[in-house]
């Protein structure tokens, strides 16, 4: 498959767009979530909407974080894996959720769930975290923005 439109054209043709979702990646950063936590949710967000650009680039980051290997591979299935601590599963639930909401309500199971885990604001962290690799998804997903792949030694 080829790019619609590639990144770098992208850029230009709409200006300000990559840098302003560079900054709110800055600010959702530095709102002290794990960064391990933030990666496996914009993987799994990213093979929900079939983000073949953000994929690989979260799983290039994860790799550089050291996140397991066994969370990586088992995150389609996560639920069945029994690999994933409560915390992990509450912000993977919260992320399906929000990813597919115009398919489904989200639950007041979901959110009670995510309410053991975390507090008040880490819930808007993880929202606004949510919310941005899912716009990030909309543009390269939709142009089909060719993955980064790494380059090996």
């Amino acid at each position: 498959m080829h790019p619609y439109i590639d990144f770098a054209e992208y850029e230009q043709l709409a200006p300000g767009v990559i840098p302003s979702l560079r900054e709110l990646s800055k600010a959702v950063e530095s709102l002290g979530l794990d960064k391990m936590l933030l990666e496996l949710i914009k993987i799994r967000v990213s093979q929900i909407n079939g983000c073949a650009f953000c994929l690989q680039l979260h799983l290039n980051k994860a790799r550089q974080l050291n996140v397991a290997h066994e969370k990586i591979d088992l995150l389609p299935t996560w639920q069945e894996s029994g690999f994933f601590s409560k915390k992990e599963a509450a912000a993977l639930a919260w992320s399906e959720a929000l990813t597919r909401m115009a398919d489904q309500a989200i639950t007041e199971t979901i959110y009670n769930e995510l309410k053991l885990e975390f507090s008040t604001q880490e819930i808007a962290s993880l929202t606004a975290a949510i919310g941005l690799i899912n716009a990030w998804n909309r543009i390269a997903g939709s142009l089909r923005f060719a993955p980064p792949i790494p380059k090996h030694p």
